[in-house]
This record gives structure tokens, sequence and C-alpha cells, in this order.
């Protein structure tokens, strides 16, 4: 699992330069600049255009920035990849990837685009043949080249394609939240929440941050930058697991416990795996730390 900071994760219409720019002033931690749905099919090349330039000025300065590609059927994906490609991008975002041949028809794609081996696949889980698929999906990164780290939900297609009815619970979607964490963790990759639409609602989506952080979720994709905040905070780790973190660090790190697998710490049986636990923890809120200081800096500069 990585350490890399994805608490809030703020999709952007690609083709819209003040918020592109507004975005890069925000104290997110990623950015998926949208070439599908936030782009009409006549608005496409500028929108590549816009990023591209965008992308060149360096405003996201050390920023992780995805691009959402469109649809691996549609007249648009060869040209999205190679302005991603262009651009430097960190990741393309492929929409409606809903077997493991997608994630192997994407990497043919990248490849045939000369895209450089850092470039990372992050893949939409949207479709019900995606949940159903998900562990063969995630599978895919075992593949040489297959670049997938992270999955995203989209959680809107789901209820439109599966026809459930929307309650604050989620619990109709529960059981695919799962499969998609218990899949992200299997291979070693991150899972991004789906979006919460009513951005207005900051009760609202504290508490499916608050959902999604329970699950396993290692952060939230947004719709707005006013959403930021509360997905930063739910995310980050709290003062008491960094405490709990540090104890069991130093007790394992003691030269008498070198060799133990299970030492008691504070009252509480501790294995190795909560060391491990316990380290990832400490390596988040560091990257945390180092991320909310390139962040300002870059505010006070702008």
């Amino acid at each position: 699992m990585t350490a890399r900071p994805r608490r809030s994760v703020l999709f952007v219409p690609g083709g819209n330069e003040r918020a592109l720019e507004k975005a890069a002033s925000l104290p997110v931690d990623a950015l998926i600049l949208d070439l599908e749905d936030a782009v009409s099919p006549d608005a496409k090349d500028e929108a590549r255009k816009v990023i591209s330039r965008a992308m060149g000025s360096g405003i996201f300065n050390g920023k992780e920035v995805a691009v959402r590609i469109n649809g691996l059927d549609t007249a648009w994906t060869a040209g999205d990849i190679a302005a991603a490609v262009a651009a430097g991008a960190d990741a393309i975002l492929v929409p409606k990837i809903s077997r493991p041949q997608d994630v192997r028809r994407v990497r043919a794609a990248l490849t045939a685009a000369s895209a450089a081996p850092s470039l990372a696949l992050w893949a939409m889980i949207e479709t019900p043949l995606a949940v159903l698929n998900i562990g063969a999906i995630a599978a895919a990164t075992i593949d040489p080249g297959a670049r997938l780290t992270a999955l995203v939900v989209g959680t809107n297609d789901l209820i439109a394609e599966t026809g459930i009815r929307p309650v604050r619970s989620r619990a109709p979607m529960v059981a695919w939240l799962s499969m998609c964490v218990a899949a992200a963790r299997a291979y070693d990759l991150a899972v991004l929440d789906g979006t919460y639409n009513n951005f207005r609602d900051e009760a609202g989506l504290k508490s499916e941050c608050e959902q999604g952080r329970a699950f396993g979720m290692d952060g939230k994709t947004l719709i707005h930058p006013d959403q930021v905040g509360i997905a930063n905070e739910v995310f980050a780790p709290t003062e008491e697991e960094i405490a709990w973190a540090r104890s069991v660090v130093e007790v394992f790190s003691r030269t008498e416990n070198l060799g133990k697998p299970v030492i008691g710490v504070n009252g509480h049986m501790v294995e190795r795996m909560h060391e491990r636990q316990a380290r990832r923890i400490l390596q988040l809120d560091e990257a945390i730390k180092h991320q909310s200081i390139a962040s300002a800096a870059s505010a006070a500069r702008g």
C-alpha cells in the first residue's frame, strides 16, 4: 500500500482554464483533469490543448495529476492518451474498465503512444460487470507493464446501471464497495471512493467520507473545491492513530524485542502485522505534512 496521500481527489473540467488555475491553488492531494463527461464532443480537441498548457506552465507544482480520458470504444481515446502522455500526466483514468482485457488494451495503447514507464493507470469501476470481475481486474497488475495502481469507484454510474435506489446509508452498495477495497488490498492498489453530489451538504459529505474511511478507502473523489477540507480531515490519520503507531514502532524497535513476533503494548497484544500497519500510518502522516507545506508555498506564490 502506498503512503502517497490521496485523501482528496478533485475532478476538474479539462477545458476550463479558470477552474484548472483555481484547482492548482487548493490544498487537494490529487487532481483528475476530465476530458470525458465534463467536455462536450465538439470541445475535446480544445480541452486537450488547455490541459497541455496548464501542465506545461507548472501551476500544479508537484500535485499528482491524472487525466480522465474518454472510453476505450470512443473516437477520442487515442487522441486523449497522446495528449496526456505529451503533457506529462502522472496517470490516466480510464472509464468503464469492466474486465482484465480492458487493462491490457490500455497498456497496449500506452505502449503505442510511447508513454513513460512511470505513467500509471487508474481504472474506474462503474459497471456491474466491473464489480463482478473486480478481483480479475485488480490481478491484472501482476502482468508485466500493467501500470495499474488505483481503482476509482464510480458510484453514480453504478446507481444508474443497476437501478438501485440511492439512500443516505449507501446500504445497497456496501457489498460492492467492500469488494473493491478487498481487491485493491489483495494487489497493493489504491482505492478511491465515489463522489458526493450535493456539494452544499457538508454533514452528508462528512458522513459519507467517514463511511468510506471505515470501509478502508484511501480517499474520496470530489466535484467541488469546498469538499476538499472535509475529505482531507476525515481521511488523515487521527492523533490517536498516530500516537498508537508511534508506540507500536517504538516498542518493536527496542533491542530486546527485535526478534519477538508478539508484544504487549498499553495492555494490548500486537503482532508484526500491526507494526507494518503502524509504519504505514506514520509514513502517510509524514507525506501529508510534506504535501501541506508544498500546498501552502504554492498558495503563497499564487
